[in-house]
């Protein structure tokens, strides 16, 4: 089991922000992708891994008070779009913080966190989230 746990740690973009920059304009994307959706010139083999910075500011958010059964105990939970300080718009659950004190243009910083479990089978995932970066 522990071989299979340690095989999903070692894979670079599934805890990491991980995103693409291309080869030919240089824009940058997050979700990583195959092919540049703005030069689409020869775009697959010129799509290049790109470390998207942890760090940004708080673009927009809102407060969601009511949630999907798997989410109840969350509630009320805050979700943001944030500007990386590389300039990519990523959203994530804000978390860590007094919802009374979110605001935009707030900085924040990127966190590996629980984002749930598979229930009986006891698979917990995670992922993402961003906290206040003080």
């Amino acid at each position: 089991m522990s071989a299979v746990a340690k095989e999903w740690r070692e894979i670079p973009a599934r805890y990491n922000l991980e995103g693409s920059e291309c080869g030919n304009c240089g824009r940058k994307y997050f979700p990583k992708r195959n092919m540049c959706p703005h030069c689409r010139r020869n775009g697959f083999g010129k799509m290049r891994p790109y470390d998207v910075s942890k760090k940004g500011k708080i673009f927009t958010f809102s407060i969601i008070h009511d949630a999907p059964e798997a989410n109840r105990d969350l509630k009320p939970y805050a979700v943001a779009m944030v500007r990386t300080d590389d300039g990519l718009l990523i959203s994530g659950q804000l978390t860590d913080v007094d919802l009374a004190q979110i605001e935009i243009g707030m900085r924040v910083r990127a966190v590996l966190r629980k984002l749930g479990d598979a229930g009986p089978s006891g698979i917990i995932h995670y992922g993402f989230k961003f906290v206040p970066d003080l």
